[in-house]
């Protein structure tokens, strides 16, 4: 089967969405197949050599927005490559796709309805405008954990019957500096880590003001260790941290490389997630595949990823993120006792399951279209 895929996240450096795709699409193009790769730059990734894998960077629009090329230029060129099946990790399906193409998208999250105030206004106009689009005319439907699937039929009811969920995976584990190497970044005592874009959606003033909030003595021996990439909003986390009093205790590190993050969660007392929303927080898993228990939200999809092996707060409460902080610094059996769960809670997930589901539903879709275009 020909398959296109639109791997324009792929054309920079990788967040959540951009992690699932290559993630998925580098073990699915090792169950055979003839893959169709579109971006609108190039890609770094290993499995653009091979045999069975076709790179369509499509130069000429480089100067417009990227949403312009999917609807355009990916569709275009789809069709010229007379692909079976299209697949689009990421929300948006190209309206213009052949009749004759099966089509298949992903859904993170619904951000744009149920937070979207923390979102870019131009994309919650996207999300909101395109997502129901894409949805129409996709013939299946991946959602990447039970409450984006709940969230899901329940804004788009009659869709309910091309719904599957299929969770993220977990990495494989990079190799781990030593301690001694985070003294670089400021780092040399006892700290938290927060993971995730910095963006309104991520929570990060309530989590420095519930972090103000502790005892001296804990704030004193701790800091709170911040890695991710600048997003929207505004998010000056210095300023925050000087309003909150706390400046000395925080440390910005910014976008790290795949070893300084395996590093700096090896060596984490644990994670501190706690989002307004989330369609599944990988952060989380990330954490708890290292044996570092997750603080995390009481809402959307975290308590189902984060199961047994953390403590969930009320995102939106500033003293129950304060006691959850509390209970994780003073309390070292329970820390212990998590970390062990977090092991096993994630071995529940798996790249290489979700990748057989997925091409489970590709079947699925490309049967579907099938039996569509022969009446």
């Amino acid at each position: 089967m020909k398959i296109g895929v639109d791997v324009s996240l792929l054309a920079g450096n990788l967040t959540g969405i951009g992690r699932y795709t290559h993630e998925v699409l580098k073990r699915l193009i090792e169950s055979g197949h003839e893959w169709f790769l579109y971006s609108h730059d190039h890609i770094n990734a290993d499995y653009t050599e091979r045999a069975n894998v076709h790179l369509r960077t499509l130069k000429t629009l480089r100067c417009l927005p990227r949403i312009v090329s999917t609807q355009t230029t990916i569709p275009l060129q789809a069709n010229l490559d007379k692909v079976a099946l299209f697949w689009s990790p990421t929300h948006r399906l190209p309206t213009f796709l052949s009749q004759k193409i099966a089509r298949v998208l992903t859904i993170h999250d619904l951000v744009w309805k149920h937070a979207g105030e923390t979102m870019r206004p131009i994309n919650r106009w996207l999300d909101a405008t395109l997502m129901p689009e894409g949805i129409r005319i996709a013939d299946r439907i991946i959602a990447v954990s039970e409450h984006t699937a709940l969230d899901l039929k329940t804004e788009f009811p009659a869709t309910s019957h091309k719904i599957r969920t299929i969770p993220l995976g977990i990495s494989s584990l990079s190799k781990v500096a030593s301690r001694e190497s985070l003294a670089s970044m400021g780092l040399t005592g006892k700290y938290f880590l927060f993971v995730g874009t910095l963006e309104p959606r991520k929570n990060l003033e309530r989590l420095i003001s519930a972090f103000s909030a502790l005892p001296q003595r804990l704030r004193e021996n701790v800091c709170l260790a911040i890695v991710g990439g600048d997003g929207w909003g505004g998010i000056n986390v210095i300023s925050i941290a000087e309003k909150f009093g706390v400046k000395k205790n925080v440390r910005i590190l910014g976008y790290v490389s795949e070893e300084q993050l395996a590093t700096l969660y090896s060596y984490a007392l644990f994670l501190a997630m706690p989002s307004l929303y989330e369609g599944f927080g990988l952060p989380l898993l990330e954490a708890m595949a290292r044996g570092i228990p997750v603080l995390t939200s009481n809402c959307s999809s975290m308590p189902e990823v984060a199961g047994n092996a953390g403590i969930l707060v009320n995102p939106h409460d500033v003293s129950s993120i304060a006691k959850g902080l509390f209970e994780m610094l003073e309390n070292g059996v329970l820390r212990g006792k998590l970390s062990k769960l977090a092991v096993t809670n994630a071995a529940r997930f798996s790249w290489d399951k979700a990748t057989r589901d997925t091409l489970c539903v590709f079947e699925e879709a490309f049967e579907i279209r099938m039996k569509l275009n022969a009446t």
